[in-house]
């Protein structure tokens, strides 16, 4: 399987932006295992801004666009040598890509992204994909990289697309206000109480929420390709959903009995 995971940055890191070391070790060891067993891996990985906060020793995340560049300077490089050094340790190589939305605009640079993807992962490649927040504005940029995965996914031809998030998944409300919340486990159709039940952003750090969540599902299944919302809390996971076990929320993009 050709599969899309995206990491964020509530799972790469603690709340001081400082790297949780478990659970970045414990997602490395099991997508290496993974590209083990054959499959063709990419990494949409977030994080860059928020171990940039942590490296900095800042309280929190910039309200300015130049202290979260700068930020996304400094992070970049924490958070690639972190995954080049666990990497390597299980033989893998990675690659880094960083993009903007002009890069997915524009058909000429779409198309040399799509072939040097193939190049990539023919080469046994694993690649790290971030947006490019050092250079990003908000002209130009993607805005979450739960819409870039999605983005990632349709143009690599993937046949799955997992988030990992800091929650189970999706729930009919906010598991976090109502503990009757009840988490729904299949989605074959995006309605209004489906986007009703996404609510807002949770992450202090990172810039998604289950609302971006909803809409790179929608382009997914607009695709044809699956998207499962999942804890990164629990990496190891990944092997029930290649072994077809129902974890987090299954949005389906392709038909089913």
């Amino acid at each position: 399987m050709r599969i899309v995971i995206k990491v964020g940055t509530s799972t790469l890191t603690h709340q001081t932006g400082n790297l949780n070391i478990r659970h970045t070790e414990q997602i490395v060891k099991v997508l290496s295992d993974l590209k083990n067993a054959g499959h063709e891996l990419i990494l949409v990985s977030s994080g860059a801004i928020g171990m940039g906060v942590g490296k900095l020793g800042l309280t929190g995340r910039p309200d300015d666009m130049a202290g979260k560049q700068a930020c996304a300077a400094v992070g970049q490089c924490e958070l690639m040598y972190v995954y080049d050094k666990l990497f390597s340790e299980y033989n893998h190589t990675i690659a880094q890509i960083l993009m903007t939305g002009e890069d997915f605009k524009a058909q000429d640079r779409f198309c040399n992204f799509e072939n040097t993807m193939d190049r990539l992962l023919a080469l046994g490649v694993l690649p790290i994909i971030n947006e490019n927040d050092t250079v990003s504005t908000q002209e130009i940029a993607v805005g979450d990289n739960d819409t870039l995965a999605a983005i990632v996914a349709r143009g690599v031809g993937a046949d799955l697309l997992v988030l990992l998030s800091d929650i189970d998944g999706l729930y009919s409300e906010d598991p976090h206000k109502n503990k009757n919340a009840s988490l729904i486990r299949r989605v074959k159709v995006i309605d209004d109480a489906i986007r009703k039940a996404a609510g807002g952003k949770t992450s202090a750090l990172g810039t998604g929420g289950m609302a971006t969540k909803i809409a790179a599902a929608e382009l997914c299944m607009e695709n044809g390709i699956d998207m499962i919302i999942m804890n990164g809390q629990n990496a190891e996971h990944l092997y029930s959903i290649l072994g077809e076990t129902p974890v987090g929320t299954l949005f389906c993009g392709k038909e089913r009995s």
